[in-house]
């Protein structure tokens, strides 16, 4: 099966969906019908997301399953919440500076833990 594409292939507008069809009875519905907010989304878009829930939303956790900075980790969510039609919010100097530090204790846990290598650790910690 394919996913349904939500772009147009020649112009890159969005598509509508006109047809539904029920491939057990052959029922068929039409209309105009819209696509979810994670249906706009690009493939690589989608991917993220998964990424993001199989992670429990912990973008630290994102950044080192892609190898990234949290800084570029940040930036794809907040292209995603673009995308998806919503407003990017600043966060409060007193959040951005507990999510530091949230992000420094996580990557010296995982240092402790074994799971990555002290090299990782200095490189992640820079980009915090």
């Amino acid at each position: 099966m394919h996913l349904v594409p939500s772009k147009c292939p020649v112009c890159g507008d969005a598509l509508a969906v006109t047809r539904l069809n029920c491939p057990a009875c052959d029922t068929s519905l039409e209309g105009r019908f819209n696509f979810s907010r994670l249906e706009r989304l690009s493939a690589e878009q989608r991917g993220f997301v998964e990424l993001f829930v199989r992670c429990d939303g912990k973008l630290n956790w994102v950044a080192q399953e892609l190898k990234l900075s949290y800084p570029s980790v940040r930036s794809r969510l907040d292209d995603v919440i673009r995308a998806m039609g919503y407003e990017v919010l600043a966060a409060p100097p007193a959040e951005e500076k507990q999510r530091a530090a949230e992000q420094r204790q996580g990557i010296l846990d995982d240092l402790a833990a074994g799971k990555i290598t002290s090299a990782d650790a200095i490189r992640m910690l820079q980009g915090v």
